[in-house]
């Protein structure tokens, strides 16, 4: 903590007489540290600090990048000391990092450049129907609409009712009602939630969901001060098969990433066609 602040007050001094600029001279009496040989500079903190972060704040990240800085190059001076050569060689592996970087970033720029990421709901569909033996729910699922509202609401009684209705004229009005009284809500229209993700937003604990959800098309929780009417129109199971429109993104994504691999294999496909044509590589036999 003492060293920290003793940072804090070098850094205080030295940034109010110069700005964190690059700088052409390495002069060794305005490093900010050292450790045996190695020199940290202004130059080296420039991008350390965001834009726009608060005096106090900017020297603190860089008393804390100063202090990091300090550790790994003491750490990486006793393991350099105290590993052998075969052990300090890392050029292989370094190699192969920045291979695999280079590689990746011109893939990812080939993809944005290339891939077509409109999906039709066609092709979803149609690949929904011969895989949905791969689409068995994990977890029960509901279509639900719920309205959360307090207890001494003078228009509790009318939402409870338009829940209950099955008309979509009423389902407006409930819309419209839970909106015009900041009422937190869901009404069903058609998208199948998870009964965990329904009972993070209603206080409901329950041991048997299977059997709740069978025996509980509309139920009702309450706590001091809220109330909480929930309506369940249709359930399924979970190990059951899971509905299209609960996997629609799923899918999508899956779909993506075929079209993405199949992009890429044959961008690999063409080099290597286009490398025999030009005779741009050898194999030698021994």
């Amino acid at each position: 903590m003492l060293r920290s602040l003793v940072i804090l007050a070098f850094l205080t001094a030295a940034l109010s007489s110069c700005s964190l600029l690059p700088h052409k001279a390495k002069d060794k009496d305005k490093a900010f540290a050292r450790v045996n040989d190695k020199y940290l500079y202004r130059d080296d903190l420039v991008n350390v600090v965001p834009a726009g972060t608060a005096t106090n704040d900017s020297l603190e990240m860089t008393a804390a990048y100063i202090n990091n800085w300090v550790r790994q190059e003491l750490l990486l001076k006793q393991a350099e000391d105290n590993l052998d050569e075969t052990n300090r060689d890392f050029t292989d592996q370094i190699e192969q990092y920045r291979n695999s970087l280079i590689i990746y970033a011109y893939e990812s720029e080939l993809v944005k450049q290339k891939l077509d990421t409109v999906v039709p709901q066609s092709e979803i569909e149609e690949y929904y129907q011969k895989n949905q033996s791969n689409f068995y729910l994990r977890e029960n699922i509901v279509l639900a609409s719920y309205v959360i509202i307090s207890k001494n609401s003078p228009v509790a009684a009318k939402a409870k009712t338009l829940l209950l209705s099955n008309r979509d004229a009423d389902k407006e009005k409930l819309q419209t009602l839970c909106q015009e009284n900041n009422l937190n809500f869901l009404i069903n229209d058609g998208t199948w939630i998870s009964f965990a993700d329904l009972s993070r937003k209603i206080p409901l604990t329950v041991d048997d969901q299977e059997e709740f959800l069978r025996k509980n098309k509309y139920f009702e929780v309450k706590d001091s001060t809220t109330m909480y009417y929930v309506a369940i129109s249709d359930y399924k199971s979970k190990e059951s098969i899971s509905p299209l429109n609960f996997e629609t993104e799923n899918i999508r994504t899956i779909l993506l990433n075929k079209r993405k691999a199949a992009l890429l294999q044959r961008m690999e496909d063409d080099l290597i066609s286009n490398a025999v044509k030009h005779k741009k590589y050898e194999i030698f036999k021994k």
